[in-house]
């Protein structure tokens, strides 16, 4: 792809996987014209779930992601999570994502982790392409992962991790073998704080974040919860 083509995919792909408020859901016809200038897999992965969606009530797309999104481990949209779990490692995975950010003059917010998935996308097609592609890279497996949860349980978002993959490069041999232990063995956990382990402020206050924000059943993504974005990018923060 050109880099043209890898930032109308990421943006497609973001709007598609945040939150189906009604914003969100007008963009559906404006991402149908993006897709006509993608190369295939990504047009027919990003047509793909539009087809599932469109038509269908606003309320029932909502019921749906909730259930696909923020009460499903493997359905989690924060990269950090398959790669690190809950362990201290996924608090300087974040700082290394944040810097990244920084770097391109922007800065998320306290409340917000900075490897959700749809942010990390929007950063990547309205910002730097290239620090985007690394934090995509860096977290390969996890995004794998994500895409084999959703086509085995026939989600209408399969279509846009599609997308999203045909926009990364194949799996080494590494690769495979992490997804196939998360797969069998899922996230790393550990029972110990996260406090305390050579952390230095802003890490530890993003592992802070991860531990208070994960409940038992669920990646703690929050996904289902509509609201502004952190990063002010193309599609604007909505109201």
């Amino acid at each position: 792809m050109t880099t043209e083509q890898l930032r109308v995919t990421w943006i497609a792909v973001s709007w598609l996987l945040t939150y189906p408020d009604p914003g969100a859901l007008e963009r559906y016809g404006a991402l149908r014209e993006l897709a006509a200038s993608l190369p295939e897999p990504a047009r027919s992965g990003v047509r793909g779930t539009l087809a599932a969606l469109e038509g269908r009530d606003a309320v029932s797309i909502q019921e749906d992601y909730v259930d696909t999104f923020d009460t499903r481990r493997r359905g989690c949209l924060h990269l950090t999570y398959f790669s690190h779990g809950d362990t201290r490692r996924r608090g300087m995975a974040l700082l290394r994502i944040k810097q990244d950010f920084r770097a391109a003059g922007l800065e998320i917010g306290a409340d917000e982790l900075p490897d959700h998935l749809p942010v990390v996308l929007e950063f990547a097609a309205g910002h730097d392409a290239e620090r985007g592609a690394k934090i995509l890279r860096a977290n390969r497996p996890g995004v794998e992962l994500l895409r084999l949860h959703l086509e085995e349980i026939g989600s209408p978002w399969h279509g846009a991790l599609v997308a999203l993959c045909a926009t990364l490069p194949r799996l080494d041999a590494e690769d495979r073998a992490a997804v196939l232990k998360l797969a069998q063995e899922g996230p790393e956990e550990e029972t110990v704080g996260l406090d305390g382990y050579g952390l230095d402020s802003d890490a530890a206050d993003l592992a802070g974040q991860t531990s208070a924000a994960s409940p038992p059943d669920s990646c703690g993504s929050h996904a289902a919860a509509p609201g502004p974005v952190p990063v002010d990018l193309m599609r604007g923060r909505p109201s």
